[in-house]
C-alpha cells in the first residue's frame, strides 16, 4: 500500500473529527460564514477542507461519488483506507465531491422524496476561491443577509425552489469551507 494512502488522515481522530464536525455544523447553521478546519492532508486534487469533511462525515455506509479529477486512484484509495466509504455513481451517492463543472448536471443527484426529504445528496464543491463577497444570501441562520462567492446563482436558486427537497452544498477551498443548505435563498 502506498504511503500516500496511509497518511493524511487525522492524527488524533477523536479530537480532530469533532473539531471538523463542529466547523461543518457551524457552517450549515450559519450559511455564508467561512469556517476554517484542518487536520487532514488528502492527496491532490482534494483540498484539506474537503478531506476533513470526508473524514468527519463518511463511513462504510456512506456512498461517495468522486467527480472529475477527484476520481483518481490516489483519492479512491485514501478515502477507502481512512473512512471505508464506497465510491458510487452520482445517482446513488450521499456525498459527491469535485469542482462545480465536474459535479454537473445537478439533476443527476438524489433530491429526496416528499416522505424522506433527508435522502438527498450533499455536494462538496471544490472552489478556486472562497470569500464573503458576491451573491446575497438570506434565510434561516442568517440575521439579515450574508454574501458569499458562489459558483452559479441560477442553479442555486433553482435548487431552493425544490424545497423541502433539494441538494445541500459545502463549498471548500484550501482550509476553509462554507455551506449552503437548501433553505438558503441566493440572489
Amino acid at each position: 500500500m502506498q504511503t500516500q494512502t496511509l497518511s493524511g488522515g487525522f492524527e488524533d481522530p477523536a479530537i480532530q473529527s469533532a473539531h471538523a464536525f463542529r466547523g461543518i455544523m457551524e457552517a450549515m447553521a450559519r450559511p455564508g460564514t467561512l469556517q476554517t478546519i484542518s487536520g487532514a492532508t488528502p492527496p491532490a486534487p482534494l483540498s484539506p477542507a474537503a478531506g476533513c469533511v470526508l473524514l468527519a462525515l463518511c463511513d462504510t455506509d456512506t456512498p461517495v461519488h468522486l467527480a472529475g479529477e477527484t476520481d483518481c486512484e490516489a483519492v479512491r484509495a485514501w478515502l477507502a483506507f481512512h473512512t471505508g466509504a464506497p465510491t458510487t455513481g452520482s445517482t446513488h451517492c450521499m456525498f459527491a465531491v469535485g469542482t462545480w463543472d465536474a459535479l454537473g448536471p445537478l439533476s443527476a443527484y438524489q433530491i429526496g422524496t416528499s416522505e424522506y426529504p433527508d435522502r438527498s445528496a450533499t455536494l462538496i464543491v471544490e472552489c478556486p476561491a472562497l470569500d464573503t463577497t458576491g451573491a446575497t444570501l438570506t434565510g434561516p441562520g442568517i440575521k439579515d443577509q450574508a454574501t458569499l462567492s458562489v459558483p452559479d446563482v441560477q442553479a442555486l436558486q433553482s435548487n431552493r425552489a425544490l424545497f423541502p427537497l433539494g441538494l445541500d452544498f459545502i463549498l471548500t477551498c484550501e482550509n476553509q469551507l462554507a455551506a449552503l443548505p437548501r433553505t438558503t435563498e441566493v440572489s
